[in-house]
């Protein structure tokens, strides 16, 4: 009787008292159709929710050993969170990211595990089309071109966390020390990738917990962890207006020589190039900084998340397997 591969699948939540015990269905209801041949353990990954979600997790966790829930002392980001789950995941196969609220549906799921083929690391789920506003779809699809213009390791566009990938792939992502940035990170390792297409779901119940300045950090950590050519950008972007700060300047004496305008005519264009050069000389250094940040995680990262409590990880799961 040959062995069942387990899945693994993290699920980060906070505030998600309505969401978790529908998501914990429709993954039990997926993976139910592939029983045959897959096991699976679904990791919650509790963020120090205020609310009663950690309540219904271990309502869930006692009806159902392959629920188990990793319990926050304190809330560590969206990122960190998922990172963190990762860890303790056990399967030949993950999937870093099942949200709470399926708007990535779990159904996708045994899509991705047949398109799993012996030559391929990774499978990517991407969104067709995304119910959100035109404004946010068009900063969605500048971001990923941007990233991709910089030279940075992308997914394909309009892919996240919800994603397939083997256990190499996933032991590279949680080797990467104070990193997050889990697509960007699997990409970074260049799988061999295919995709599946679906069609992301509006929220049934309740608010995103991903509020804008999230989305703003999420993207300002993919860029620099991923795409190095901003840094170079910012050199020449410096250099040329240094060069045409001196082009000017030697213009500006050649007129006055030669008796050109009063001194005094020229003050507002003094105001607004030393306005110019201040800006763009705050920018740069944000942009320096922001990669001096990353690096300063890498060498010192952060202490580890503290967990309050783990629930059903006392354990091995008895299907694990090492392979697909």
């Amino acid at each position: 009787m040959s062995t069942k591969v387990l899945v693994s699948i993290v699920t980060p939540c906070f505030n998600e008292e309505g969401n978790v015990s529908q998501c914990a269905a429709e993954v039990a209801a997926a993976m139910a159709a592939i029983e045959d041949r897959y096991d699976y353990e679904h990791i919650f990954c509790d963020n120090a929710s205020s609310d009663g979600t950690l309540s219904e997790l271990r309502a869930l966790a006692a009806q159902d050993r392959r629920i188990k829930v990793v319990c926050n002392s304190a809330n560590v980001g969206p990122l960190r969170n998922i990172a963190n789950g990762l860890t303790h995941t056990s399967g030949a196969l993950v999937i870093p990211m099942v949200p709470a609220d399926v708007q990535d549906p779990p159904e996708v799921i045994p899509e991705m595990l047949a398109a799993l083929s012996p030559n391929l690391d990774v499978v990517y789920g991407v969104r067709t089309n995304r119910k959100e506003g035109p404004l946010l779809k068009l900063f969605r699809s500048l971001y990923y071109f941007t990233i991709k213009l910089g030279g940075g390791a992308a997914p394909p566009s309009h892919a996240g966390e919800f994603l397939l990938a083997r256990r190499h792939i996933i032991d590279a992502v949680i080797a990467s020390r104070g990193q997050t940035y889990v697509r960007g990170l699997v990409a970074r390792a260049q799988p061999r990738f295919t995709t599946v297409a679906y069609e992301w779901r509006r929220r049934e119940h309740g608010v995103s917990k991903n509020s804008f300045p999230d989305l703003v950090d999420q993207a300002i950590t993919g860029l620099v962890t991923t795409a190095r050519r901003p840094l170079r950008w910012a050199l020449f972007l410096g250099m040329f207006v240094a060069l045409a700060g001196v082009i000017i300047a030697v213009v500006n004496l050649v007129l006055f020589i030669m008796g050109g305008p009063n001194v005094a005519q020229g003050i507002p264009t003094i105001i607004v190039g030393v306005f110019l050069l201040g800006g763009l000389q705050l920018f740069l250094t944000g942009v320096i900084g922001e990669y001096v940040v990353s690096l300063h995680a890498q060498a010192f990262p952060s202490a580890t998340v503290t967990e309050r409590e783990l629930i059903n990880f006392d354990q091995p799961h008895p299907h694990s397997a090492s392979g697909h």
